[in-house]
């Protein structure tokens, strides 16, 4: 069964920085376009960014352009976050999802990030 699982999340003051990654597993990783979505207390989800399954393209929110990079490594199965200058409202819950199996949407646990002083 196809399993997500993130993990690197935690407390980080504004500025700061914190790596995301999401280990996948029960379906074929190299051939899907990635993504990171998160969700605020009393928010929607929302579409981070995206990555296709060769890494050739990728997608970001305007709210994160230019601080936040996505990258998989298709030896490992596992997609990444990498978060820079942080801001406290990037404090949310963030779920890593795959293409795989559309319309039906896969998430994982989720990990949670605060950002605050």
């Amino acid at each position: 069964q196809v399993q997500l699982v993130e993990s690197g999340g935690g407390l980080v003051q504004p500025g700061g920085s914190l790596r995301l990654s999401c280990a996948a597993s029960g379906f074929t990783f190299s051939m899907y376009t990635m993504s990171w979505y998160r969700q605020a207390p009393g928010k929607e989800r929302e579409l981070v960014a995206a990555i296709t399954s060769d890494s050739e393209f990728t997608s970001y929110a305007d709210s994160v352009k230019g601080r936040f990079t996505i990258s998989r490594d298709n030896d490992k199965n596992t997609v990444y976050l990498q978060m820079n200058s942080l801001k406290p409202e990037d404090t949310a819950m963030y779920y890593c999802t795959t293409n795989y199996g559309l319309p039906r949407r896969y998430w994982g646990q989720g990990t949670q990030v605060t950002v605050s002083s």
